[in-house]
């Protein structure tokens, strides 16, 4: 059984000519499934007017469909966050007489180079995807082998008869039914109880997989979007990041002391403080210290999203390195 978790950007409800809504708030989820594969599709829900849930889109896909109905601000965004999220594989839709030379002009000597142009045909699109699915590969783990994974939440609440269920993706690794988890960055673990991947239930969730974990030892109050359960020793927490930006060649706003900007990592949109700026022989590279207002989940060397909400035709900045 394979998963792909595919963004949807430039339409609204573009999902639902593809597979079947599931959960909705400011972002939007589809699920599709043939046999034991599946995708699922993310709709940036509240995007343009808010940033986040098209940053929660981009972060938590692999790849990327982007319904073009006119080349404005707002699709440039979405191609810059895509390029910062690091999405290189992927869709253009063009509708409404959107020449492709435009399209390949912009994303010419970018990572979105080899996103493909196709036609407008959900069925096509979507027998696509499932062959996509179908081809994906999952490490075994050996009987009596430990497995190690992460799950960041990005929504959770409490169901009649079950209890505390998370919903996520395994963003790496393995995790297995009755794993303890580390619930961070709270300091508190939990077990899960059970694994459901598109409503069955399975003993394993493999890196890739759309998941909905029951859990006992920890309340929903304790889970909101950002937390991450894992089992990994590795994962740190940060509040404070003596860090290296890229920022985009499109970003024209200066970085200062003082700002207040947003980190974007996984589930996780964090507001930041520049405590200090020091300019380097690269202008688009400063080195930066940022204050969090709350703690950071990542692993040493992730990149993360860095956002300026005040920022007027572009919001994204660019990238920082986590320590």
């Amino acid at each position: 059984m394979g998963n792909i978790t595919v963004a949807i950007l430039g339409a609204l409800e573009y999902g639902s000519s593809l597979a079947k809504k599931g959960t909705a708030t400011d972002i939007t989820l589809y699920n599709l499934k043939k046999g034991e594969d599946t995708v699922t599709f993310i709709e940036p829900t509240r995007y343009p007017e808010r940033l986040a849930p098209l940053f929660y889109a981009c972060a938590l896909a692999k790849e990327a469909i982007v319904v073009v109905d006119e080349i404005n601000a707002s699709f440039g965004e979405q191609l810059v966050m895509l390029q910062c999220s690091d999405i290189k594989n992927g869709y253009f839709i063009l509708r409404n007489y959107v020449p492709k030379e435009k399209i390949e002009a912009l994303i010419k000597g970018t990572s979105l180079e080899k996103f493909q142009i196709i036609p407008d045909d959900p069925n096509a699109l979507r027998e696509k995807l499932l062959l996509e699915a179908s081809q994906q590969k999952h490490v075994e783990v050996a009987a009596g082998q430990p497995s190690i994974g992460t799950v960041p939440v990005d929504h959770a609440f409490n169901v009649k008869g079950v209890g505390v269920v998370v919903l996520g993706i395994v963003v790496y690794g393995v995790i297995q039914k009755h794993a303890t988890l580390n619930v961070l960055p709270a300091s508190k673990t939990a077990q899960v109880r059970s694994i459901q991947k598109h409503d069955e239930e399975f003993d394993v969730a493999w890196e890739g997989d759309r998941v909905g974990f029951a859990l006992k030892n920890v309340e929903v109050e304790n889970l909101d979007r950002g937390t991450v359960l894992t089992n990994d020793p590795t994962i740190k927490t940060s509040t404070a990041l003596k860090t290296s930006a890229s920022l985009v060649k499109y970003w024209q706003t200066p970085i200062k002391e003082g700002m207040v900007l947003h980190v974007g990592h996984w589930t996780q949109f964090i507001t930041a403080k520049v405590e200090t700026i020091i300019e380097t022989s690269d202008p688009k590279k400063p080195a930066l210290t940022l204050t969090l207002d709350k703690p950071l989940v990542h692993r040493p060397s992730d990149k993360a999203v860095l956002m300026y909400l005040d920022g007027a035709k572009l919001r994204v900045a660019g990238t920082i390195e986590l320590p």
